[in-house]
């Protein structure tokens, strides 16, 4: 009977590096965002003129990808309630509850959200085997573990030019750890839970 990995796209994430299972890499890079419409005409000509040259010096493929979704307010209503439970003048306790049932009404209606910013760069290992062999590469080659390792070191190049252009529009970019993709992989599955701040064990054999 198939397991739930089967139906994944990919094999494995190792040292920050999610795996597929056609032997391509992908490191997942999160940006920070700014504030565009609280800069002046000047500054935010200025990030588009650098933006715009980022995007023009790629020479490889590179993937955008922005994540919406409510913002987990779990912890926060927590501890409101604690508060409210351990209050003890009357009028502030009603004043806590309220307020809790209020933020309650706010996250229930979908008006919090929380957007996140990720860029895809990508390597493929026949790529790197076809120029360093000159050869025809199988559709999908054996991935070595020097294999592996040089492949790592072109994508991390890649990586380093996309965090230096972002840079340049007033972006700061850094890689997702393993267990950072794994979660961001089962959130984008389990919306819903992650919502409420919900994030069960990842399976050791797709984390090294």
């Amino acid at each position: 009977m198939p397991s739930t990995q089967d139906f994944l796209k990919f094999d494995q994430i190792k040292e920050g590096v999610v795996i597929l299972k056609n032997k391509g890499l992908r490191l997942i890079l999160m940006v920070s965002s700014l504030n565009f419409a609280l800069k002046s005409v000047d500054e935010q000509n200025a990030i588009l003129y650098q933006f715009q040259n980022f995007l023009n010096s790629l020479d490889f493929p590179a993937q955008i990808i922005v994540q919406s979704r409510r913002l987990n307010m779990t912890g926060y209503l927590d501890k409101l309630t604690a508060i409210e439970e351990k209050e003890t003048n009357e009028l502030m306790k009603i004043q806590v509850g309220e307020y809790r049932k209020f933020i309650e009404q706010i996250v229930g209606g979908g008006s919090i959200m929380q957007k996140t910013f990720y860029v895809i760069v990508p390597f493929s290992v026949s790529e790197m085997m076809f120029a360093e062999e000159g050869k025809r590469i199988p559709k999908i080659p054996q991935l070595t573990e020097d294999a592996f390792q040089r492949a790592k070191n072109q994508l991390l190049q890649r990586a380093e030019f996309v965090m230096l252009g972002l840079g340049s529009s007033g972006l700061e970019a850094v890689p997702l750890t393993n267990l950072e993709i794994a979660e961001l992989f089962w959130s984008l599955h389990h919306p819903i839970e992650a919502e409420r701040g919900y994030y069960p064990e990842i399976p050791s054999e797709l984390i090294e």
